[in-house]
């Protein structure tokens, strides 16, 4: 096939696949979505190595799909129109880091966890805290969150500078490595999200945190989910500076039973985190105890040293992974919706009303110190009837959240999934938004029909 020989001409042999098992695996994400295998597998090991391939896919005329560890939920890796699988994972490499800026320079293949690993022997960490040990690369194309986002924020907020390379092959530089910049549009918000869409990452300055000198985790207990959400949002209105706060119903908390080994009591459970100087966490600890106490809570467990707090953070970062497992052979549909946080106890009520409505396997986890919150459901995609009623949940959930000033995607992204509530929550902006993507890419080549693209 020339497009093999070509490519592997234009790199090397060992930097292009087509073996079978490779194919398969970059044919899918974490979604329900149909898999759909890519043409070949390319894996660059730096810039001059990408813009080779999309300089050759321009003159070519052939998809490219940016891909990493693959841990996306809405279907945004998957290579719909065959093509490119451009795999960024071999470009891993940790470049610099500045302690004194709070810098760190990567390549996008850069796990989550290596970083903080590298990050730790200077006394730093890195913020965003999406469930998988997703790349740095992915997770700014998705503008991923996860559990501190109350916190730090969202990564779009530890984006300093990006190196990308555009679907004509040219190569730019966003931002810049000041702490802030009022000069030009902002760039770096332009590209953090975009889902491959408008180009590749091959670099990038994210911000940098110092170590905290105490954590302390709490789990907290309540009869209904409705005091769950009550005493999360009367802790974030107490000001208090809360790193975590995380919801897990009752459902969920019996999945996490079964697939750690551990023996949370099966209710409704909020799990808290609180980091910085040791005597104002035990402050902090102490009144939002008070605050849950006031909303209903039956039992509190507070986790000072580190094994068990890893232990308890664990446990929550597998709960899509332990509901999905009590019921083998089944996909997820995991729903994104984020709400203002004062239409959060409405939302997460009528989301379990929904689920019971439409008699669909599903549970609610979620930030809900953000107002973000997920209802994870199991889904035969081969039971059409199955779909719909899943699809219907998705739907209903969808409209209550624009309908509170809400979005259908907290930090899951758009990609297949979410495409079809686009024009719905975003209106006229969204014909700017695709002439956007035109302009950047006429051709249609980066990673199409996903995000805006039609």
């Amino acid at each position: 096939m020339k497009l093999i020989s070509d490519l592997r001409e234009l790199l090397t042999p060992e930097q292009v696949s087509v073996n079978e098992t490779v194919l398969e695996h970059h044919s899918r994400d974490e979604s329900y979505h149909t898999p759909q295998k890519p043409d070949v597998v390319v894996f660059p090991h730096s810039t001059e190595d990408v813009v080779k391939v999309i300089t050759y896919a321009n003159q070519h005329e052939i998809p490219v799909v940016p891909y990493a560890i693959g841990s996306s939920l809405e279907g945004q890796v998957i290579p719909i129109h065959g093509g490119i699988s451009l795999d960024m994972s071999q470009m891993d490499k940790i470049l610099e880091i500045r302690p004194d800026d709070f810098l760190v320079h990567v390549q996008p293949g850069v796990t989550k966890d290596q970083l903080n690993a590298e990050l730790a022997r200077y006394g730093l960490f890195f913020s965003v805290d999406p469930g998988a040990n997703a790349s740095v690369g992915g997770m700014a194309a998705t503008n991923a969150s996860g559990t501190t986002t109350v916190r730090y924020g969202v990564m779009r907020d530890q984006v300093r500078a990006l190196k990308v390379v555009l679907p004509d092959a040219s190569v730019i530089t966003t931002g810049s490595l000041a702490a802030k910049s009022a000069s030009g549009l902002n760039l770096n918000g332009l590209f953090v999200g975009s889902e491959g869409t408008l180009g590749v990452f091959t670099e990038l300055w994210l911000k940098v945190y110092g170590l905290p000198e105490a954590a302390v985790a709490v789990r907290a207990t309540f009869s209904t989910i409705e005091q769950c959400v009550k005493a999360s949002t009367a802790i974030m209105g107490a000001g208090i500076p809360v790193t975590r706060i995380e919801l897990a119903d009752a459902l969920i908390v019996a999945a996490i039973n079964r697939y750690k080994g551990v023996d949370y009591p099966v209710a409704p459970t909020l799990f808290l985190e609180f980091q910085g100087a040791k005597k104002s966490i035990n402050y902090d600890v102490e009144l939002a105890v008070s605050i849950m106490q006031d909303e209903g809570m039956s039992h509190v467990e507070i986790v000072k040293d580190e094994a068990s707090r890893r232990r308890l953070w664990d446990s929550r970062h597998v709960a899509a992974l332990a509901f999905r497992a009590s019921v083998p052979g089944k996909e997820q549909m995991a729903t994104d919706i984020c709400v203002p946080l004062s239409k959060l106890p409405e939302a997460v009520l009528d989301a379990t009303k929904t689920i019971e409505e439409y008699h669909v396997h599903g549970a609610v986890v979620g930030h809900v110190g953000d107002g973000n919150y997920h209802t994870v459901l199991l889904v035969d995609p081969n039971d059409e009837d199955e779909m719909q009623r899943v699809a219907a949940v998705n739907a209903h959930l969808v409209q209550f959240s624009l309908q509170c000033g809400g979005t259908c995607t907290g930090e899951h992204g758009v990609g297949l999934g979410k495409k079809k509530y686009q024009a719905l929550e975003h209106g006229e902006s969204l014909r700017l938004m695709k002439a956007i993507k035109h302009l950047l890419d006429p051709k249609d080549l980066m990673n199409p029909g996903k995000l805006v693209d039609d």
